[in-house]
Protein backbone atom coordinates (compact mmCIF):
# COMPACT_ATOMS: atom_id res chain seq x y z
CA UNK A 1 0.00 0.00 0.00
CA UNK A 2 2.80 2.45 0.90
CA UNK A 3 4.74 1.13 -2.25
CA UNK A 4 1.94 2.10 -4.10
CA UNK A 5 1.44 5.57 -3.05
CA UNK A 6 4.40 6.68 -3.13
CA UNK A 7 4.87 5.25 -6.68
CA UNK A 8 1.78 6.81 -7.87
CA UNK A 9 2.53 10.06 -6.07
CA UNK A 10 6.07 10.57 -7.96
CA UNK A 11 3.95 9.36 -11.62
CA UNK A 12 1.72 11.74 -11.06
CA UNK A 13 4.16 14.67 -9.91
CA UNK A 14 6.14 14.11 -12.93
CA UNK A 15 2.56 14.20 -15.27
CA UNK A 16 1.67 17.20 -13.09
CA UNK A 17 5.27 19.01 -13.86
CA UNK A 18 4.78 17.71 -17.08
CA UNK A 19 1.09 19.30 -18.15
CA UNK A 20 2.52 22.58 -16.41
CA UNK A 21 5.14 22.89 -19.31
CA UNK A 22 2.60 21.80 -21.62
CA UNK A 23 -0.09 24.39 -20.71
CA UNK A 24 2.55 27.13 -20.07
CA UNK A 25 3.29 26.75 -23.71
CA UNK A 26 0.06 26.25 -25.38
CA UNK A 27 -1.31 29.94 -23.89
CA UNK A 28 2.33 31.99 -24.87
CA UNK A 29 1.81 30.54 -28.36
CA UNK A 30 -1.46 31.63 -28.94
CA UNK A 31 -2.13 35.23 -30.47
CA UNK A 32 -1.68 38.28 -28.99
CA UNK A 33 -0.60 38.84 -25.45
CA UNK A 34 -1.55 41.41 -22.47
CA UNK A 35 0.74 43.98 -23.48
CA UNK A 36 -1.26 44.70 -26.51
CA UNK A 37 -3.66 47.00 -24.34
CA UNK A 38 -2.97 50.22 -25.97
CA UNK A 39 -6.46 50.19 -28.25
CA UNK A 40 -8.01 49.71 -25.26
CA UNK A 41 -6.61 52.60 -23.27
CA UNK A 42 -5.19 55.56 -25.65
CA UNK A 43 -3.70 57.23 -22.82
CA UNK A 44 -1.12 54.40 -22.50
CA UNK A 45 2.37 55.30 -23.81
CA UNK A 46 5.23 52.90 -25.17
CA UNK A 47 6.97 53.86 -21.62
CA UNK A 48 3.23 52.61 -20.28
CA UNK A 49 3.58 49.34 -21.97
CA UNK A 50 7.43 48.65 -21.35
CA UNK A 51 6.78 49.15 -17.39
CA UNK A 52 3.79 47.35 -17.94
CA UNK A 53 5.76 44.12 -19.56
CA UNK A 54 8.85 44.17 -16.88
CA UNK A 55 6.13 44.19 -14.04
CA UNK A 56 4.60 41.25 -14.96
CA UNK A 57 7.86 39.79 -16.24
CA UNK A 58 6.66 39.54 -19.87
CA UNK A 59 10.22 40.93 -21.10
CA UNK A 60 12.01 37.48 -20.37
CA UNK A 61 12.32 34.56 -22.05
CA UNK A 62 9.64 32.06 -21.36
CA UNK A 63 11.74 29.77 -19.74
CA UNK A 64 12.70 32.32 -16.92
CA UNK A 65 9.16 33.32 -17.13
CA UNK A 66 8.13 29.84 -16.46
CA UNK A 67 10.33 29.74 -13.03
CA UNK A 68 9.30 32.87 -12.20
CA UNK A 69 5.20 32.16 -12.54
CA UNK A 70 5.57 29.43 -10.39
CA UNK A 71 7.50 30.83 -7.95
CA UNK A 72 4.82 33.68 -7.46
CA UNK A 73 2.35 30.98 -7.54
CA UNK A 74 3.38 28.85 -4.87
CA UNK A 75 4.38 31.86 -2.75
CA UNK A 76 0.95 33.57 -3.02
CA UNK A 77 2.79 37.00 -4.84
CA UNK A 78 1.01 36.31 -8.32
CA UNK A 79 -1.24 39.03 -9.61
CA UNK A 80 -4.36 38.52 -11.80
CA UNK A 81 -2.93 40.75 -15.47
CA UNK A 82 -7.27 42.12 -14.91
CA UNK A 83 -7.29 43.63 -11.85
CA UNK A 84 -3.90 43.05 -10.12
CA UNK A 85 -5.58 41.10 -7.27
CA UNK A 86 -3.74 37.90 -6.11
CA UNK A 87 -4.43 35.29 -8.59
CA UNK A 88 -5.20 32.32 -5.53
CA UNK A 89 -7.59 34.77 -3.92
CA UNK A 90 -10.11 35.24 -6.98
CA UNK A 91 -9.74 31.26 -7.16
CA UNK A 92 -10.41 30.93 -3.46
CA UNK A 93 -13.35 33.42 -3.45
CA UNK A 94 -14.72 31.76 -6.88
CA UNK A 95 -14.16 28.05 -5.69
CA UNK A 96 -15.86 28.68 -2.26
CA UNK A 97 -19.23 30.04 -4.87
CA UNK A 98 -18.94 26.85 -6.79
CA UNK A 99 -18.96 24.45 -3.95
CA UNK A 100 -22.19 24.30 -3.00
CA UNK A 101 -23.53 24.04 -6.83
CA UNK A 102 -21.40 21.25 -7.37
CA UNK A 103 -22.06 19.31 -3.85
CA UNK A 104 -25.82 20.03 -4.16
CA UNK A 105 -25.92 18.97 -8.02
CA UNK A 106 -23.88 16.13 -7.52
CA UNK A 107 -25.96 14.79 -4.51
CA UNK A 108 -29.07 15.21 -6.89
CA UNK A 109 -27.48 13.87 -9.63
CA UNK A 110 -26.56 10.62 -8.10
CA UNK A 111 -29.45 10.28 -5.68
CA UNK A 112 -31.83 10.16 -8.42
CA UNK A 113 -29.97 8.89 -11.28
CA UNK A 114 -29.16 5.34 -9.35
CA UNK A 115 -32.81 4.06 -8.46
CA UNK A 116 -33.74 5.68 -11.76
CA UNK A 117 -31.14 3.50 -13.99
CA UNK A 118 -31.60 0.48 -12.06
CA UNK A 119 -35.39 0.57 -12.21
CA UNK A 120 -35.32 0.89 -15.69
CA UNK A 121 -33.49 -1.95 -16.24
CA UNK A 122 -35.25 -4.57 -14.09
CA UNK A 123 -38.87 -3.48 -15.64
CA UNK A 124 -36.57 -3.28 -19.10
CA UNK A 125 -39.11 -2.90 -21.86
CA UNK A 126 -41.93 -1.81 -19.51
CA UNK A 127 -43.79 1.43 -19.46
CA UNK A 128 -41.22 3.07 -16.64
CA UNK A 129 -38.33 2.14 -18.82
CA UNK A 130 -40.03 3.70 -21.96
CA UNK A 131 -40.82 6.99 -20.13
CA UNK A 132 -37.24 7.25 -18.27
CA UNK A 133 -35.36 6.87 -21.86
CA UNK A 134 -37.92 9.23 -23.78
CA UNK A 135 -37.33 12.29 -20.78
CA UNK A 136 -33.72 11.18 -20.96
CA UNK A 137 -32.84 11.66 -24.70
CA UNK A 138 -35.23 14.56 -24.42
CA UNK A 139 -32.92 16.44 -21.48
CA UNK A 140 -29.93 15.89 -23.33
CA UNK A 141 -31.12 16.68 -26.90
CA UNK A 142 -32.36 20.51 -25.45
CA UNK A 143 -29.49 22.82 -25.12
CA UNK A 144 -28.26 23.87 -21.08
CA UNK A 145 -29.31 27.81 -22.27
CA UNK A 146 -32.66 27.38 -23.09
CA UNK A 147 -33.66 25.06 -21.13
CA UNK A 148 -32.23 27.47 -18.10
CA UNK A 149 -34.12 30.12 -20.41
CA UNK A 150 -37.41 28.29 -19.87
CA UNK A 151 -36.63 27.80 -15.91
CA UNK A 152 -36.04 31.46 -15.12
CA UNK A 153 -39.28 32.39 -17.18
CA UNK A 154 -41.69 29.47 -15.37
CA UNK A 155 -40.50 30.41 -11.80
CA UNK A 156 -40.30 34.74 -12.04
CA UNK A 157 -43.79 34.59 -13.99
CA UNK A 158 -45.18 32.28 -11.25
CA UNK A 159 -43.60 32.52 -8.53
CA UNK A 160 -42.10 36.43 -8.79
CA UNK A 161 -39.18 35.67 -7.15
CA UNK A 162 -36.04 36.45 -7.80
CA UNK A 163 -33.55 33.83 -9.14
CA UNK A 164 -30.38 36.12 -10.56
CA UNK A 165 -27.12 36.17 -9.04
CA UNK A 166 -26.29 34.45 -5.45
CA UNK A 167 -28.89 36.52 -3.48
CA UNK A 168 -31.55 38.56 -3.84
CA UNK A 169 -31.09 42.53 -3.91
CA UNK A 170 -31.73 44.29 -0.49
CA UNK A 171 -31.14 41.30 1.76
CA UNK A 172 -27.85 42.01 3.10
CA UNK A 173 -29.10 43.75 6.00
CA UNK A 174 -31.82 40.72 7.06
CA UNK A 175 -31.99 38.40 9.60
CA UNK A 176 -29.95 35.67 9.58
CA UNK A 177 -32.38 32.69 8.81
CA UNK A 178 -33.64 35.35 5.98
CA UNK A 179 -30.27 35.19 4.75
CA UNK A 180 -29.72 31.78 4.61
CA UNK A 181 -32.87 30.73 3.61
CA UNK A 182 -32.53 33.23 -0.15
CA UNK A 183 -29.18 31.42 -0.40
CA UNK A 184 -30.40 28.40 -0.32
CA UNK A 185 -33.39 29.59 -3.27
CA UNK A 186 -30.99 31.06 -5.47
CA UNK A 187 -29.09 28.12 -4.95
CA UNK A 188 -31.64 25.77 -5.88
CA UNK A 189 -31.88 26.48 -9.74
CA UNK A 190 -28.85 26.88 -11.12
CA UNK A 191 -28.23 23.01 -8.77
CA UNK A 192 -31.05 21.61 -10.29
CA UNK A 193 -30.16 22.77 -13.86
CA UNK A 194 -26.44 21.51 -13.71
CA UNK A 195 -28.52 17.74 -12.09
CA UNK A 196 -30.70 17.15 -15.32
CA UNK A 197 -28.44 16.47 -18.12
CA UNK A 198 -26.11 14.41 -15.45
CA UNK A 199 -29.11 12.71 -14.38
CA UNK A 200 -30.36 11.33 -17.77
CA UNK A 201 -26.17 10.50 -18.71
CA UNK A 202 -25.89 8.53 -15.83
CA UNK A 203 -29.46 6.84 -15.51
CA UNK A 204 -28.78 5.56 -18.95
CA UNK A 205 -25.41 4.47 -18.12
CA UNK A 206 -26.77 2.64 -14.56
CA UNK A 207 -29.47 0.92 -16.79
CA UNK A 208 -27.04 -0.14 -19.75
CA UNK A 209 -24.23 -1.56 -16.59
CA UNK A 210 -27.05 -3.28 -14.78
CA UNK A 211 -28.68 -4.69 -18.28
CA UNK A 212 -24.85 -6.17 -18.99
CA UNK A 213 -23.95 -7.77 -15.63
CA UNK A 214 -27.94 -9.10 -14.89
CA UNK A 215 -26.84 -11.75 -18.57
CA UNK A 216 -23.88 -13.27 -16.30
CA UNK A 217 -24.02 -16.52 -15.39
CA UNK A 218 -23.09 -16.02 -11.96
CA UNK A 219 -26.09 -14.16 -11.78
CA UNK A 220 -28.15 -17.16 -12.58
CA UNK A 221 -26.08 -19.03 -10.30
CA UNK A 222 -27.35 -17.21 -7.65
CA UNK A 223 -30.83 -17.57 -8.56
CA UNK A 224 -30.58 -21.01 -8.90
CA UNK A 225 -29.42 -21.35 -5.73
CA UNK A 226 -32.61 -19.51 -4.19
CA UNK A 227 -31.03 -15.95 -3.64
CA UNK A 228 -34.15 -13.42 -3.50
CA UNK A 229 -34.25 -10.61 -6.50
CA UNK A 230 -33.29 -7.87 -4.54
CA UNK A 231 -30.39 -9.81 -3.03
CA UNK A 232 -29.59 -10.82 -6.99
CA UNK A 233 -30.49 -7.19 -7.86
CA UNK A 234 -28.53 -5.39 -5.25
CA UNK A 235 -25.57 -7.32 -3.89
CA UNK A 236 -24.48 -9.18 -6.64
CA UNK A 237 -25.37 -7.53 -9.83
CA UNK A 238 -25.19 -3.95 -8.61
CA UNK A 239 -22.07 -4.32 -7.08
CA UNK A 240 -20.49 -5.96 -10.00
CA UNK A 241 -22.14 -2.75 -12.13
CA UNK A 242 -20.17 -0.46 -10.06
CA UNK A 243 -16.83 -0.53 -11.08
CA UNK A 244 -16.67 2.03 -13.81
CA UNK A 245 -18.69 4.07 -11.19
CA UNK A 246 -15.63 4.42 -9.70
CA UNK A 247 -13.80 6.06 -12.46
CA UNK A 248 -16.54 8.23 -12.96
CA UNK A 249 -16.59 9.04 -8.94
CA UNK A 250 -12.96 9.57 -9.67
CA UNK A 251 -13.94 12.26 -12.07
CA UNK A 252 -15.98 13.91 -10.37
CA UNK A 253 -13.18 15.98 -8.22
CA UNK A 254 -11.81 17.74 -11.28
CA UNK A 255 -15.82 18.84 -12.27
CA UNK A 256 -15.51 21.50 -9.47
CA UNK A 257 -12.86 23.73 -11.43
CA UNK A 258 -15.08 23.61 -14.45
CA UNK A 259 -18.62 24.03 -13.18
CA UNK A 260 -20.77 25.31 -16.00
CA UNK A 261 -20.00 28.60 -17.90
CA UNK A 262 -23.28 28.60 -19.52
CA UNK A 263 -25.59 28.18 -15.99
CA UNK A 264 -23.29 30.97 -14.49
CA UNK A 265 -23.44 33.22 -16.93
CA UNK A 266 -26.75 33.07 -17.73
CA UNK A 267 -27.88 33.28 -13.38
CA UNK A 268 -25.13 35.29 -13.26
CA UNK A 269 -23.45 32.97 -10.51
CA UNK A 270 -20.22 33.82 -9.98
CA UNK A 271 -17.95 30.56 -10.11
CA UNK A 272 -15.45 28.97 -11.23
CA UNK A 273 -16.43 28.20 -14.59
CA UNK A 274 -17.30 32.17 -15.54
CA UNK A 275 -13.99 33.28 -14.14
CA UNK A 276 -12.46 31.10 -16.68
CA UNK A 277 -14.34 32.34 -19.44
CA UNK A 278 -13.65 36.20 -17.89
CA UNK A 279 -10.28 35.40 -18.20
CA UNK A 280 -9.93 33.89 -21.35
CA UNK A 281 -11.13 37.31 -22.79
CA UNK A 282 -9.22 39.50 -20.64
CA UNK A 283 -5.89 37.29 -21.59
CA UNK A 284 -5.61 37.16 -18.30
CA UNK A 285 -2.73 34.91 -18.53
CA UNK A 286 -2.02 34.05 -14.13
CA UNK A 287 -5.63 33.16 -13.98
CA UNK A 288 -6.22 30.72 -16.99
CA UNK A 289 -2.75 28.97 -16.69
CA UNK A 290 -3.24 28.99 -12.46
CA UNK A 291 -6.88 27.52 -13.42
CA UNK A 292 -5.43 24.82 -15.94
CA UNK A 293 -2.66 24.01 -12.79
CA UNK A 294 -5.32 23.59 -10.30
CA UNK A 295 -7.78 21.54 -12.81
CA UNK A 296 -4.95 19.25 -14.02
CA UNK A 297 -3.89 18.49 -10.07
CA UNK A 298 -7.43 17.77 -9.01
CA UNK A 299 -7.83 15.59 -12.13
CA UNK A 300 -4.81 12.97 -11.12
CA UNK A 301 -5.92 13.30 -7.68
CA UNK A 302 -9.03 12.13 -8.53
CA UNK A 303 -7.49 9.10 -10.95
CA UNK A 304 -5.39 8.41 -7.73
CA UNK A 305 -8.84 8.12 -5.16
CA UNK A 306 -10.44 6.10 -7.93
CA UNK A 307 -7.57 3.13 -8.18
CA UNK A 308 -7.81 3.31 -4.28
CA UNK A 309 -11.45 2.91 -4.72
CA UNK A 310 -11.59 -0.09 -6.85
CA UNK A 311 -10.09 -2.22 -4.14
CA UNK A 312 -13.27 -1.67 -1.94
CA UNK A 313 -15.41 -2.11 -5.02
CA UNK A 314 -13.79 -5.48 -5.92
CA UNK A 315 -11.19 -7.47 -3.39
CA UNK A 316 -9.59 -9.09 -6.47
CA UNK A 317 -8.11 -5.80 -7.40
CA UNK A 318 -4.72 -5.72 -6.32
CA UNK A 319 -2.44 -2.84 -6.28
Amino acid sequence: MISFTLRSILRKGITLFLISIVSFLIIHLAPGEPSQIDPLNPRFTKEDIVRYRAAFDLDKPLPLQYLSFYKKLFSGRLKSFKDNLPVLGKIKERFLNSLPLFVVGTLITWSLAFPVGISAAINRGGIFDKTTTFMAYLLISVPGFFMAYLLILFVVNNFHVSVLGMRTFGMEDASFIASFMDRVWHLVIPSLLGSLVGIAYLSRYVRSQMLEVMGEDYIRTARAKGASEDSVYYHHALRNALLPFVTMFGMLIPAMIGGSVIIESILAWPGMGRLGYEAILARDYPVVITLNFVAAFLVLMGTFFSDLLYMLVDPRIKL
